[in-house]
């Protein structure tokens, strides 16, 4: 059964029909007609939104996205219930979903290659057998009433302070943010100069014409419903109609849709949203230190120093705490937004909900309504919670650490009283709260073109407003051995937007230059050692989790004994759905999870002896007290073996950090276990080629990136030291951000290829780990070259128990010594869109920080210059 989480249910497709905007009967129709399939969550529907609007955003067709919604369904139900299990045999479809979609069934039926029955009375089986059992028993209608008030009565919960706890305290903040926008400019044939914002968000559309003096002169504020290009259409053509001699002098698009707007509307610049936030809020105070920014989908929070962005904090993949999360329980309990905060605004005890994710938070609320809460207590508890969210686990704020001085909020979520009035209660201080606060990315967005000195614009004009023409297709992408799969948007004029890519080729030209990428450099190095064969039997070993870096030493080791080896590849997302039946936990990392399909890969190509070893330490490389594997990387091989009863794995435990007597042990494996033919001497001979296979390649990764760093810096090209484990190489892991930072000119360069110039890091938890320890002497190392050219960006995975702590080490290390802290999160779905909007932000902050040193430097310069002064 499914826990607490109600990812995959009928909850959760009648979720994603109200996103799209359709019928759940339309849903089964439009799945019926899809012609490609994309990865979408189902772990919960705020996940499932962060993966579809974009999607929506970027031109996908409603059919597509639809037939994907059920097969993400499936994927839950299979990798997420079964738990290695397998589901076979006579398979009865029962319940809403299964009953009423035949998509739904017909998806069940491919991935589990069957034909399952759904009987005619599916829709009533529980109520049916509960008649069965009932069959023989008898009960009194008039004793069970009379039982009902023995059962009655009101448990106690635990509340917090009310939002407001008498009526001056409401008067008080109404009068501090009680200001609103102001009143569009007034219809008008006369000339008049725009510059135009368009924030084309994850759930919603704003677009701001500002007047020359920045002023806004008219807006609008729409939900996106998987429609921003029709929603900006219509906001330009009741631009030009209320003022049909008005003159665009510059114009710029932000958001999760801004490529395809620009495409559409011949919009002239992009922003990446924090810059337009920023641009926007030092509009209405030049002394902000804090900006705070709570949209549909995202958190973004950025400090302020010297008058730039120095510390960005964004919120993971997961959307708890953002205003769809509010909007979800609004919309689940039978309210609108307004209603809703209202309600929350007259709660006398609202309810302590803590910070939890929409479906956790689910039984949470279920629970204070069994317990007498009111509706009211409900909607206080939580706007309570979103505020929490925000500060305690995206900024991690600190008990009694001060945010600012001069804190700005924005965005749609804090157009709620509510959660303006929890957060300047948790804060224990007003807030500043433009009229304009749902609007800041479109306003920054206007401001910044108008930051650019444009004084014409290639926007569209009314009629070719009125003859836009919008085809999309999907394609796969042929430029590279990823083979994205495309949507292409077409708009007349031979503009193009391709959305789906996982790098900058399809939409660059060929003359574009991209940055050396290390990632793809240990990818080509590992080619090298490819399946052959060997007069002794073939082993198959899987390139997974540790033996992405040990492949050279298996490798070398079995061909120089003269077995074949046969090597599963590199992981795609087909290869993780032919193991997903097996995996045992749905909370394991996805590097994890992708060793299934590795072993399934291999048995279909008739390997019998596959190879995949227990590692309980990695090498010693004097960066670490000890020198361990973390538990998943040194044991997934049993769990592995516990979903194959009838099989068996070559799984010895090792000690490959024991250079003296490995040979030794892994001779006695051989003869017991593979080949009793083989002589020691061999073995001896083999694992001294091996280790010095293994040493050579470590080598050269270090060596490449010496050669790489020294040509960045004698050129000033910027670096991102993309840190994670060496799996992270895995094309399917690393989902393409080595190649998207590559893309745009930057020199891409791993944690194992620098942490050989620090000593061991200096750290607050125990060092033992040995993937961990280069984490920390490459953070140490960025750290020491105060160089805002080189930046640190690190990747970790979704059910890492151990990245909690190495996050926040990393994070220390960095911003001890003032740097810039960025974390992407993988997991087997990651939209690189949100990806993008992250390191983008990254780029826009170290961006301003270099044009301060570079001002000090000059400033330092001018000084020298001066008679009798010194530099």
């Amino acid at each position: 059964m499914n826990g607490s989480c109600a990812g995959g249910t009928g909850a959760f497709i009648d979720q994603m029909a109200t996103l799209l905007q359709i019928s759940q009967d339309e849903m089964n129709a439009l799945a019926m007609n899809h012609e490609k399939l994309y990865p979408v969550a189902s772990r919960c529907g705020v996940f499932a939104k962060s993966d579809i609007q974009p999607l929506l955003n970027q031109g996908a067709t409603k059919e597509d996205i639809s037939a994907s919604i059920f097969q993400a369904v499936v994927s839950q139900t299979i990798a997420g219930l079964a738990h290695g299990r397998p589901i076979a045999g006579n398979v009865v479809y029962l319940g809403g979903p299964l009953t009423f979609f035949s998509m739904l069934r017909d998806t069940f039926d491919r991935n589990l290659h069957l034909e399952g029955t759904c009987p005619p009375l599916s829709l009533y089986y529980v109520a049916y057998g509960a008649a069965l059992l009932a069959a023989d028993e008898a009960f009194d209608l008039e004793k069970l009433a009379d039982r009902i008030p023995d059962l009655a009565g009101w448990q106690s919960y635990d509340s917090l302070r009310p939002l407001f706890r008498d009526r001056r305290e409401r008067i008080a903040f109404e009068d501090r943010y009680g200001q609103d926008l102001p009143e569009p400019l007034a219809c008008t044939d006369e000339c008049v100069s725009f510059f135009i914002g368009i924030d084309a968000g994850s759930t919603t559309t704003k677009c701001a014409a500002l007047r020359e003096d920045g002023t806004i002169a008219f807006y609008r504020y729409l939900p996106s419903g998987g429609q921003p290009v029709s929603h900006v259409r219509d906001f330009l053509l009741e631009l030009y109609d209320r003022y049909p001699g008005c003159r665009i002098l510059g114009s710029a698009a932000t958001g999760y849709g801004e490529d395809i707007i620009r495409s559409a509307f011949g919009v002239d610049l992009g922003v990446v949203e924090t810059v337009a936030h920023y641009t926007a809020a030092k509009a209405y105070d030049p002394d902000v230190d804090f900006i705070i920014d709570i949209g549909g989908q995202d958190i973004k929070c950025f400090r302020i120093r010297n008058g730039a962005i120095d510390q960005i904090f964004l919120n993971e993949a997961c959307s708890s705490g953002c205003g769809s999360f509010l909007q979800t329980f609004a919309q689940t309990l039978g309210y609108d937004m307004e209603t809703f905060c209202d309600h929350a605004l007259k709660g006398t005890r609202p309810v302590d909900l803590g910070s939890r994710c929409t479906v956790f938070m689910n039984s949470s609320v279920k629970q204070a309504q069994k317990d007498g809460a009111a509706m009211e207590d409900i909607a206080a508890g939580l706007a309570v919670s979103v505020v929490k969210n925000a500060l305690y686990k995206v900024i991690r704020l600190k008990q009694g650490q001060k945010l600012g001085d001069h804190i700005i909020v924005q965005g749609g979520t804090f157009l709620n009283d509510a959660v303006l009035r929890a957060f300047e209660l948790e804060l224990g201080m007003p807030v500043t709260r433009p009229a304009a606060a749902g609007l800041m990315g479109a306003v920054g967005a206007a401001l910044y073109a108008r930051e650019q000195g444009l004084t014409s614009s290639t926007l569209r004009t009314r009629d070719q407003v009125l003859a836009l023409q919008h085809t999309v297709k999907p394609t796969v992408c042929q430029g590279c051995t990823n083979h994205c799969q495309l949507t292409v948007n077409v708009f007349d004029g031979g503009k193009v937007c391709v959305a789906g890519n996982r790098c900058e080729k399809p939409v660059r030209h060929a003359s574009a230059r991209p940055g050396h990428n290390l990632y793809e450099y240990k990818r080509q190095q590992l080619a090298r050692f490819a399946s052959r064969k060997g007069r002794r039997k073939t082993i198959g070993i899987p390139l997974v989790l540790n033996m992405y870096e040990l492949l050279p030493f298996w490798h070398t080791l079995f061909t120089a004994l003269d077995f074949g080896v046969e090597i599963s590849g590199f992981s795609s997302l087909s290869m993780y759905h032919k193991g997903q039946g097996k995996i045992p936990s749905d909370t394991v990392c996805y590097p994890a999870k992708l060793a299934h399909g590795h072993i399934q890969a291999l048995k279909d190509r008739g390997v019998q002896d596959i190879f995949y070893p227990c590692l309980s330490y990695n090498v010693d490389e004097d960066k670490s007290v000890n020198h361990y594997n973390c538990p998943v990387v040194a044991y997934y091989p049993e769990s592995i073996q516990s979903t194959l009863p009838q099989e068996k794995l070559l799984m010895p435990y090792l000690g490959i950090h024991r250079r003296k007597d490995f040979a030794k042990h892994f001779w006695k494996f051989l003869k017991e276990e593979v080949d009793d033919t083989v002589r020691l001497r061999e073995v001896q001979k083999a694992v001294s080629a091996a280790y010095e296979a293994l040493d050579g390649y470590m080598e050269d990764i270090r060596n490449q990136a010496d050669v790489w760093l020294q040509e960045a810096r004698q050129t000033g090209q910027e670096i991102v030291v993309l840190c994670g484990r060496p799996y992270h190489a895995d094309p399917e892991v690393i989902h393409g951000i080595d190649q998207y930072i590559a893309s745009t000119g930057r020199l891409v360069l791993s944690e194992d290829s620098v942490f050989h110039h620090t000593d061991q890091a200096r750290t607050d938890v125990l060092n033992q780990w040995t993937y961990h320890a280069r984490l920390y002497s490459a953070a140490q190392w960025v750290a020491a070259q105060q160089d805002p050219k080189i930046q640190l960006v690190q990747m970790v995975s979704f059910g890492c128990g151990v990245d909690a702590i190495t996050g926040d080490e990393v994070r220390a290390i960095l911003e001890s010594a003032g740097c810039l802290y960025t974390q992407v999160k993988i997991d087997e779905i990651t939209n690189l869109g949100a990806v993008k909007i992250r390191l983008r932000s990254l780029f826009a902050a170290a961006k301003g920080r270099q044009k301060q040193t570079d001002s000090r430097t000059g400033q330092m310069a001018d000084q020298s210059d001066r008679p009798g002064e010194i530099a």
